[in-house]
């Protein structure tokens, strides 16, 4: 938000403060200041600035208040006025081609003087004709046959705005003579408005909060008194339909207005602070709501009548009907939903609620009778639209942060002295005031212990009370306890532990962080208390990282059709219950994801265009309803997806292999042996994700941990694989966590030599490695310490529905050297073995 320091010089004396000291207040409770625009104003002096400038500053004696008494045309150009002027201290010529002067042009000596923002020769300023701000230094010329040495200004050349069309034409009161910088010098704090801190985003706030912190006096704007009377109600009438949503309406009226220019000061500071002038009515909206923090709308109350038949308008805020849609004032064309909160009228939506008002009905050159509503919403509902029309407005802004609903009549005391002070007019008598959901402010207790205690710091109760009253709170101290209600100006502060919270963070703000002394812990701390879920489910990742692959978050949120892209055929069970969400952020994720693997292939899908390799996992949780329980069970899912290449092509591995079923096994493998869980074994299986005959069950005993593969081909037509084949795996993480052992037996290293051979054995073809693995290890005994399955070949040679299967064997004593004989014992136990269960001969033989 951008403050000008004059705008809050209206509330607050500011007297012996720099702008640094300024800045450096506001950001200390919070109100943090990014930058300084100085518009006039001098930077101050030191050594160190701790914010970042940037502007122009008026020199005092190059920069003055003129006034032009007579404009008189260019003999040698059309485009182009020569203005007498007299700059308090001479009368001068001055050349100019400001095309709001040309109204003048030739009317002779002025009745009422034009005052004028003038620059004398050698001042630096904005070039108005170059993009950007370029400064110049103005220089003595001949333009046309007149010599020009000093000019009138426009708002760019002052760095007031991007305004170079016309100069600037200052209100009559403007002294002749008096340094421009005097008059109307500036700076701007560019603040960054907290969202629980939307109470400030006002002049009114920041000023409350500097007063506060300086122990000045704050000065409230008083507006005029709300009209008595029942002519308003005979004019128009008011129902609010949903006071959850609408918890007040407000609406008053000044007739016989005129949509004219604002006073020049007006229209400085709403450029200022960063809204561009419109005219009277428009502005004073405006400005009353960057004043009190109240959005304001004003109705054309001729258009209302018209849309009405000619009647008394109605107007009723509720909630859309299905298929309405409403012209906004920005001109796009919003469709409406049955959520979405609307002030209409008999003919329709007039406005969108709390955002932005319609074109139907909105302000124009030709308004003379204008409606002003000021009302407060459901902040919840109010950003929900905006999330989902994505429309930018400085009302909904405010109004989905929250704010209190006796803002509105402030500001509409406010506005309408506005409006009859800069557009004339005339007040109708009475107001319409439908506030069906008044908010009840907190009453927060407080002791001297709990405020000591939460911020170790010395502060009496005395002082807290002082700290709050100036920020607004009505405090009473009674039996050692300070009683703060909470001003009509914030819905931020709860009750109990929460609002006790709130007003302690409220006395530290104000009394100054860097006066908490720093301290010691006073005890020792606590035995750490460890989570063994946590650092089971750190061990997974350490160990999948350790192995190449990266981890990744996926979206929680998903919809039914997404999670069918993993089955062949792309069928939606009408039997599978999701969690659905209420507000879903788009609308193709509008259930929580009951599949790990879904979501792990979208994340290759998109990946896989910009990486010819892949190797990703994610443990998060899926959602899956539990009848008759509120609330779904979140299971953790370990999804593992592989793709593409082996590895990156280099200068030695030009062309590199795909990955295959293998290597995802060996990651599995090495990831429940880093685990330590027992009793793992594979099994192959079918699913329809999978490729049949390339995929299996992972199981710790009897106990199914899991199941991987390689993505069906009809599966792998659903996405937008760029590299293949696309290998994936879905694990039950809770179950291995829960399998995984901190503490395991270990197995000391031998300090005798191992022997290793290869044996080579001829099977049947339905007989499995692993069952393979099991008997030769179960033969060989403890002396056999390793064994490695390295070859597996096919041939006619072997016979028909037969192969070989090469094993590395290694075989090692703790206790001696082993030698051959020995290593012939333990081979030929395991070749009777294998030939006794499996009818497997050597290939050797």
């Amino acid at each position: 938000m951008k403050a000008p320091l004059s705008w809050i010089k209206d509330y607050i004396d500011v007297d012996g403060l720099n702008i640094e000291q300024i800045a450096h207040c506001l950001t200390m409770v919070g109100l943090e200041v990014e930058g300084i625009r100085l518009v006039g104003l001098p930077k101050p002096e030191a050594e160190r600035h701790e914010f970042k400038y940037e502007g122009l500053t008026w020199d005092r004696e190059k920069f003055v208040v003129a006034e032009v008494l007579e404009v008189l045309p260019h003999p040698n150009a059309d485009r182009l006025v020569l203005c007498r002027l007299n700059d308090g201290t001479q009368e001068l010529i001055i050349l100019t081609g400001a095309p709001n002067l040309y109204p003048y042009k030739g009317k002779g000596e002025l009745a009422q003087t034009l005052k004028v923002a003038y620059a004398r020769e050698g001042a630096m300023l904005y070039d108005g004709h170059q993009p950007g701000q370029v400064l110049t230094k103005l220089k003595r010329a001949v333009i046309r046959g007149v010599e020009s040495f000093s000019m009138i200004c426009s708002e760019k050349e002052l760095g007031i705005s991007d305004e170079h069309e016309g100069v600037i034409i200052l209100d009559a009161d403007a002294p002749v003579g008096t340094p421009l910088v005097d008059y109307m010098g500036d700076a701007v704090f560019d603040i960054s408005i907290l969202p629980n801190m939307v109470r400030d985003a006002s002049m009114l706030g920041i000023a409350r909060e500097l007063a506060a912190v300086t122990h000045r006096e704050l000065r409230l704007p008083q507006g005029i008194p709300l009209p008595q009377g029942d002519a308003l109600s005979k004019r128009v009438s008011l129902e609010v339909l949903n006071p959850e949503l609408n918890p007040r309406f407000m609406l008053g009226m000044v007739e016989n207005v005129q949509a004219q220019p604002s006073p020049y000061w007006v229209q400085r500071r709403l450029n200022l602070a960063g809204m561009r002038p419109i005219d009277a009515l428009v502005d004073a909206t405006n400005y009353t709501m960057l004043e009190t923090g109240e959005p304001l709308h004003a109705f054309d109350y001729d258009l209302l009548r018209k849309r009405a038949g000619g009647n008394p308008p109605s107007i009723i805020t509720r909630t859309a009907q299905p298929g309405e849609t409403l012209t906004l004032l920005d001109g796009t064309v919003q469709p409406l939903d049955e959520r979405m909160e609307v002030v209409a009228d008999s003919a329709g939506p007039l406005s969108l609620a709390g955002i932005m008002g319609g074109m139907d009905s909105g302000i124009t050159s030709q308004t003379q009778h204008v409606l002003l509503e000021a009302a407060s919403w459901n902040f919840i509902n109010i950003r929900q639209t905006l999330s989902k029309l994505k429309i930018p407005s400085e009302a909904g802004w405010r109004f989905s942060r929250g704010v209190h609903p006796a803002l509105a009549e402030q500001a509409l005391r406010l506005c309408l002295q506005r409006l009859l002070a800069w557009g004339g007019g005339r007040l109708v008598e009475g107001v319409l005031d439908a506030y069906p959901l008044p908010p009840q402010d907190p009453v927060v207790t407080l002791t001297e212990e709990e405020i000591i205690s939460r911020l170790g710091a010395p502060v009496s109760l005395e002082e807290a009370a002082g700290i709050l009253e100036r920020l607004g709170f009505e405090c009473t101290l009674q039996e050692d306890k300070l009683s703060a209600k909470t001003p009509p100006i914030r819905l931020d502060i709860g009750e109990g532990l929460i609002g006790k919270a709130s007003l302690v963070e409220e006395i530290a703000r104000i009394y100054g962080y860097e006066r908490i002394p720093s301290k010691r812990l006073a005890v020792e701390l606590p035995a750490p208390v460890f989570d063994t879920k946590l650092e089971a489910e750190e061990r997974i990742r350490e160990i999948l990282v350790s192995l190449g692959l990266q981890d990744t978050v996926a979206y929680r949120q998903t919809s039914p059709q997404r999670e069918a892209r993993i089955l062949p055929n792309q069928s939606i069970d009408p039997k599978h219950e999701y969690v659905r969400i209420k507000n879903p952020i788009t609308p193709d994720r509008t259930v929580m994801r009951t599949s790990g693997l879904a979501t792990m292939l979208e994340l290759l899908e998109y990946n896989s265009k910009f990486r010819p390799s892949l190797a990703l996992f994610e443990i998060g949780p899926v959602f899956l309803p539990v009848e008759s329980q509120l609330l779904p069970n979140e299971a953790l899912r370990l999804t593992v997806g592989l793709a593409g290449l082996r590895e990156i092509p280099t200068w030695q591995t030009k062309t590199p292999e795909q990955r295959d079923f293998f290597d995802l096994k060996g990651v599995l493998e090495a990831l429940l042996k880093g685990l330590h869980i027992p009793e793992v074994n594979f099994r192959p299986t079918e699913r329809p994700t999978f490729h049949p005959g390339k995929c299996a069950e992972v199981l710790s005993g009897e106990r199914v941990l899991g199941v991987f593969g390689e993505l069906h081909p009809m599966v792998q037509e659903h996405y937008e694989f760029e590299a293949l084949p696309v290998l994936a795996a879905e694990l039950d993480a809770d179950l291995l966590v829960a399998l995984s052992r901190v503490e395991f037996e270990h197995q000391p290293l031998s300090n005798y030599p191992a022997m290793v051979e290869d044996i080579a054995v001829i099977v049947p073809e339905e007989v499995s490695a692993a069952a393979l693995e099991a008997a030769i290890r179960q033969a060989g005994g403890k002396l056999l310490v390793n064994v490695r399955l390295f070859d597996i070949f096919r041939g006619e040679k072997l016979g028909l529905g037969k192969k070989s299967m090469a094993y590395q064997l290694t075989y090692q004593a703790f206790d001696r050297t082993l030698t051959d004989k020995d290593a012939e014992t333990i081979r030929n136990r395991i070749v009777r073995a294998l030939a006794r269960e499996f009818g497997a001969v050597l290939r050797s033989q």
